[in-house]
């Protein structure tokens, strides 16, 4: 338990009572945070995405409504990473998906 607590400050490192406790609260944190750290990566994602779209003249959740209906398999990701780094591929995509919504449309019977 002492070798875990290797570098934590004061009573902490040098005495077991104190270093059990720590050790045992860092691996809760620990786990707990391996999941979380997924979430805050979508929603980073999300957050490149939608400014990305936005700047395209489109809004983010018809992009991926988009993106689905033209049958374009690309995760959130990829997609982020585009928006940030590439932005004449991620207008590609874009286009793809407008012209899906398009296509989409079009095909719905007209309600009257």
């Amino acid at each position: 338990m002492l070798e875990l607590a290797k570098g934590y400050r004061l009573k902490r490192s040098k005495l077991y009572r104190y270093a059990s406790d720590a050790v045992d609260h860092g691996l809760q944190y620990a786990y707990r945070d391996r999941r979380r750290k997924k979430r805050e990566y979508r929603y980073l994602w999300q957050i490149r995405i939608n400014a990305a779209s936005r700047a395209s003249g489109i809004t983010y959740s018809r992009l991926i409504e988009g993106l689905k209906a033209a049958q374009c398999i690309i995760d959130r990701k990829v997609l982020a990473d585009l928006a940030a780094t590439d932005i004449a591929a991620f207008n590609k995509l874009v286009e793809v998906a407008q012209s899906a919504l398009k296509a989409k449309a079009a095909a719905a019977p007209a309600k009257a």
